[in-house]
């Protein structure tokens, strides 16, 4: 919270673009509204429309009616016609407020039509809520949850890859093919009904899966590896989970069940090390190790990067990627209670792709899985 000597913190946003406004408020709201810090307290202002289950749902300490600020703007130059601005700057002189400090992504707009109405506001050159990034027992249970609506969604998925045929070169399902669209579309339906909404599932087979964020298109082949990235939304939390796991229909060849075993090999080594205080790029280094040792290279291609070419993982809770980072290029150490992706991964075209992924918790001494779904990959 803001010390009484400092800029007020200042949003205007909806909580679905603005996640750090969610976690000081609590409060989900489609549309942008006003809150600040003043003097330890967090408030809100909130149009009749939201006002009454703000009082009942908002963990803010004062909750403020919009539409009588509106009106006493309205008698204030510039504009006969009062925005947030103007409402902000009424705000401002009532309470006493001398500046306010905004957060990078805030309204380019606002921050101007506010600094041409006098108030004194900043930009912060940093994350204005560091306190996300350490998670607390509550949130941490809410991302185990996250996990268990991406835990059902694999099963949906599985189940479909067990019914599946081989015919030639496709998958048939009830006759038609499967297709990385039915199986995304049977993942979000699982996902929807244990309590969660899952949003870009990625499905990728062959060298689809070679671009870690390709969603999936078209029919998915017998004996191609197959990336299931599933990261749903919980919805009684507002918390993520964020789980990936690589499969295969068919038969694998020797050099696929090699390039897998060499991603579950990287994962436990980053895993080892894993603990508040490790250092970032550390963490990274030992994937690295494991990949290196098995002849696995990492270039950059006319076509696109080959190898292990992304981040070990990122942080995770009420946005689907927080800080920090863990990667080759963040040499700074983890706090405890920290909560982070752990998912490297490898991609050749013509070979396929493979990640595998999980979620931890960092404690001092290691960490505490909050993601939990079979490894099995291989379905005949």
């Amino acid at each position: 919270m803001t010390a009484p000597n400092e800029p007020a913190l200042l949003f205007y946003a909806d909580t679905h673009a603005n996640r750090d406004l969610l976690h000081f408020g609590r409060f989900e709201c489609h549309d942008p509204f006003l809150a600040f810090a003043d003097r330890g307290k967090k408030v809100a202002v909130l149009n009749a429309l939201e006002y009454g289950r703000g009082l009942k749902e908002a963990a803010f300490d004062e909750i403020l009616r919009l539409e009588p600020l509106v009106a006493a703007a309205a008698h204030l130059p510039p504009d006969p016609r009062p925005g947030p601005a103007d409402v902000m700057a009424l705000l401002a002189a009532r309470r006493g407020i001398a500046a306010f400090v905004v957060s990078e992504d805030f309204p380019a707009g606002l921050l101007e039509r506010l600094r041409a109405r006098g108030v004194k506001t900043t930009v912060a050159t940093g994350p204005v809520l560091p306190e996300r990034e350490v998670k607390t027992t509550r949130e941490a249970t809410a991302i185990r949850a996250g996990n268990q609506v991406a835990a059902a969604g694999f099963a949906a998925a599985e189940a479909l890859l067990r019914r599946a045929r081989i015919s030639g070169r496709r998958l048939l399902l009830g006759g038609q093919p499967l297709t990385s669209e039915r199986v995304r579309l049977a993942i979000e339906i699982a996902c929807l009904e244990a309590g969660g909404l899952a949003i870009d599932t990625i499905v990728a087979g062959g060298d689809q899966a070679c671009d870690p964020h390709c969603r999936g298109t078209g029919p998915l082949r017998p004996n191609e590896l197959i990336i299931i990235d599933i990261f749903p939304r919980h919805t009684a939390s507002g918390y993520y989970g964020d789980m990936t796991r690589t499969y295969l229909k068919g038969r694998a060849t020797p050099e696929q069940r090699a390039l897998v075993a060499a991603v579950a090999a990287a994962q436990k080594a980053a895993r080892r090390v894993l603990r508040g205080g490790a250092i970032s790029s550390a963490v990274h280094a030992e994937c690295v190790k494991v990949f290196v040792a098995r002849g696995y290279e990492t270039k950059a291609t006319p076509t696109g990067s080959v190898g292990f070419f992304h981040g070990t993982g990122h942080g995770l809770g009420l946005a689907i990627h927080e800080a920090p980072r863990v990667s080759a290029l963040v040499r700074t150490a983890l706090q405890t209670g920290i909560v982070v992706t752990v998912e490297p991964g490898l991609y050749y075209p013509g070979l396929g792709g493979c990640r595998i992924e999980d979620v931890v918790w960092l404690t001092e001494t290691g960490h505490r899985l909050l993601s939990k779904h079979p490894y099995k990959w291989e379905f005949a």
